[in-house]
């Protein structure tokens, strides 16, 4: 199993600077990745400081050489696909092919979809998703889009460059509650990103997938948990990675703290 930690760039973790560093040093102490929330607002009570992911993660890319980078997870419904496509080819050719590409419908807890007057039925988030993941799969790919759907258009565009990972970067999907969409839209592509779960729901979802795809060769399912919480029992049911999630209230102190001591 590998394991990746998954940082809030806010509080004190919104210095570009302390983030780096935390990065750094999880290369030097085994870590496989290192992932960054993908939010533009929180609630008041969690953080008022607030850095930008993407820039975030370019840095990260820029300081490292090993750890798989990548947001987890962007919400398509509040991006324009062409636009997400560049900085993704972008940061693909910047971390030299490490980039992992998280996607899901997103959430409102911090009135980020509220307050900027963006899209709220999860129903419709979930078309969102899937029509932008569409796009996103040609454009990454080089295919010429052509796309006429309900939420976007594409006339005609072919991305150039699309990064260094062929035939694409990898998507993995989040999933959270017993809604099976999520496992379904998953199983189209790289991997399955999942809170934290009983092992015996985790592996009813491994199995589930494992049908779908009538095979789990490429595929990963990257759990997402807390530092203390025991692997054992989801590695033997099939989980490839265990996302380690920092907490806003968690200073850059503690967090270099856990990076320099959890796999020890």
């Amino acid at each position: 199993m590998r394991h990746a930690l998954s940082l809030p760039p806010f509080g004190g973790l919104s210095d570009p600077s302390a983030l780096v560093d935390i990065a750094v040093a999880a290369e030097a102490n085994g870590w496989d990745g290192v992932f960054v929330w993908d939010h533009l607002l929180r609630p008041i009570e969690q953080a008022t400081q607030i850095a930008d992911p993407w820039i975030m993660m370019s840095a990260i890319a820029a300081a490292t050489t090993r750890v798989r980078i990548g947001p987890m997870v962007t919400p398509v419904a509040r991006r324009r696909p062409l636009k997400l496509a560049r900085e993704i080819a972008t940061l693909d050719l910047l971390s030299k092919g490490r980039l992992i590409m998280g996607l899901g419908l997103g959430v409102d807890s911090g009135g980020e979809l509220t307050r900027t007057d963006e899209e709220l039925d999860p129903k419709v988030r979930g078309e969102m998703l899937d029509e932008g993941i569409e796009i996103l799969d040609h454009l990454l790919r080089g295919d010429h889009v052509v796309h006429e759907g309900r939420h976007y258009k594409m006339d005609g565009i072919t991305l150039a460059p699309t990064g260094a990972q062929t035939p694409r970067v990898p998507f993995w999907l989040a999933a959270r509650g017993a809604n099976l969409t999520p496992l379904k839209r998953a199983a189209r592509f790289e991997g399955l990103c999942p809170t934290v779960i009983t092992p015996e729901r985790f592996g009813e979802i491994v199995d589930y997938i494992g049908g779908l795809r009538g095979t789990l060769d490429g595929f990963e399912f990257a759990l997402m948990t807390t530092p203390d919480h025991h692997f054992d029992e989801y590695e033997k049911r099939g989980a490839t990675w265990a996302i380690h999630e920092m907490q806003p209230s968690q200073s850059a102190a503690q967090v270099m703290g856990i990076v320099t001591t959890a796999l020890g």
